[in-house]
């Protein structure tokens, strides 16, 4: 016969793990508390959890839930737990799941009952989702001001390179003239949009779940609006049941940073081909480099390469957090607790990113002899023969035809167009008279184009101040 008193066994499960374990006979065995912990990760919301509870009794005290005394409590314990988080000697345990059950557990045994009435009117479901968006909120801001902070670095080396020619590509082959200013310009018109995107995407993930409860909302007389202003949320969630189970914001902000890493690829990918010996059009400073282990001549730039690698990563946490998703009923299920780490991951990639190219872009050195000899093969300033064609009077589709076989005859002579005699390309067509060589040349070509949007330096020039002025704002 056992000699344990009645109840002993479940009071001492009790004593010792988690707040659920009443319900149960026995305990949870140690893999699956491995297996379904999440303080490992979650830990980082920390600072968000505590802001959040100390909102929620704020209010629980306004409409009478708790006693002033109690918050006060609260107030006093959560202002030691922030110091140990942030002093690093808080002591978080497996035991306790998550980064909610941590903090509650210490505020209870620095204030007693009073720390026991904080859930009172709440669920971690709610709690949990508040928590996510305060961080997210965070890192959307935090990422918002690297997008401005690259811009303006861009902007900046674009002023500096207006009049810079280099080629223009398409299909990786040389197409037309264009500056240097005016190439690094469509990159920070991307990093613009990606900011709009983000501060979209903010005012969706700007609505406070809290009071939601577990799924149907809570009987407790509260103030969601009240809760909603302390925190600084625009609005609340409309719905109990959506408040708790949704991540839609969660994937928007996804979708946003893997189009941000996609920008970051592409720049990226030009910038290793930039670097190349055999383009040789820029170089990149040494700190942003690593060289080789057996070829010490190397210089590679580790960097965008590594980044060009990093975006496959967030599109991956994209396409998780939708896998997540699509099959799971209402309302909250644990599947949910695997919107984190992708979640985190994202925001720790873009922002370790944006920062390195932040400080990598102002830095880039300039090989201005480089590009323009490559804007000379090619045969880039074709169009503008063809325009000039058209502005005599032929028919575009002429024009075309026209300039298409001297670029033909260039490519038997080895010259380019610039290089034929008036009266050479007068042989071609007869309307071509004596301005053409202003028209063939590569500062002729990129002046041409003044419209908005368009190359001319003037042009870039005035896109370029525009950018730094917006990006100061």
């Amino acid at each position: 016969m056992s000699n344990q008193t009645p109840n002993s066994a479940q009071d001492q499960f009790a004593n010792k793990a988690q707040a659920w374990s009443a319900r149960f006979s026995e305990p949870v065995s140690d893999l699956v508390k491995r297996y379904t912990a999440s303080v490992n990760f979650d830990k980082r919301m920390a600072r968000f959890d505590i802001q959040g509870s100390l909102a929620h009794a704020e209010m629980l005290a306004a409409v009478g839930v708790i006693t002033d005394e109690d918050r006060a409590a609260i107030e006093r314990g959560m202002s030691q737990i922030l110091r140990e988080v942030e002093e690093g000697s808080f002591t978080w345990s497996l035991d306790l799941e998550d980064v909610h059950l941590n903090i509650e557990k210490r505020l209870v045994e620095l204030v007693g009952d009073a720390g026991k009435r904080l859930h009172t009117g709440r669920s971690r479901n709610d709690q949990v989702a508040t928590d996510i968006r305060l961080w997210l909120r965070n890192e959307i801001d935090i990422a918002i001001g690297l997008l401005q902070q690259l811009r303006h670095g861009l902007a900046s080396v674009a002023l500096e390179h207006a009049a810079t020619i280099m080629p223009g590509f398409t299909h990786l082959q040389v197409a037309q003239p264009v500056t240097f200013g005016h190439h690094l310009l469509a990159y920070a018109e991307m990093f613009g949009r990606d900011a709009e995107r983000l501060a979209d995407c903010r005012k969706r993930v700007n609505r406070l779940p809290l009071g939601a409860a577990a799924l149907a909302g809570t009987s407790f007389p509260i103030d969601r609006e009240r809760v909603a202003r302390s925190l600084g949320f625009e609005s609340v969630c409309r719905n109990s049941l959506d408040a708790v189970s949704d991540r839609d914001f969660a994937i928007e902000f996804c979708a946003s940073a893997a189009l941000i890493m996609t920008h970051i690829s592409r720049l990226s990918e030009e910038l290793v081909l930039w670097m190349s010996p055999r383009v040789g059009f820029i170089d990149l400073a040494d700190r942003f480099c690593t060289g080789s282990s057996i070829m010490p001549q190397k210089k590679n730039p580790d960097v965008p390469e590594l980044a060009r690698g990093k975006t496959g990563r967030v599109n991956g946490h994209l396409i998780a957090l939708l896998t997540l998703m699509k099959g799971q009923p209402l309302a909250y299920n644990k599947d949910n607790q695997e919107d984190k780490e992708g979640l985190f991951d994202a925001a720790d990639t873009i922002r370790d990113t944006l920062t390195i190219f932040v400080d990598m872009i102002p830095g880039i050195r300039v090989k201005p002899e480089a590009m323009r000899a490559a804007a000379l093969q090619g045969y880039a300033t074709a169009t503008d023969l063809a325009d000039y064609l058209v502005k005599k009077g032929l028919p575009f589709r002429d024009a075309h035809e026209t300039v298409a076989h001297a670029v033909r005859v260039c490519e038997e002579r080895g010259c380019d167009l610039a290089d034929l005699t008036l009266a050479e390309l007068q042989q071609f067509h007869p309307a071509i008279e004596s301005d053409i060589h202003e028209v063939l040349t590569l500062e002729g070509s990129v002046a041409a184009r003044k419209h908005i949007g368009g190359t001319a330096p003037d042009r870039v020039r005035e896109e370029a101040q525009r950018i730094l002025a917006e990006s100061q704002g």
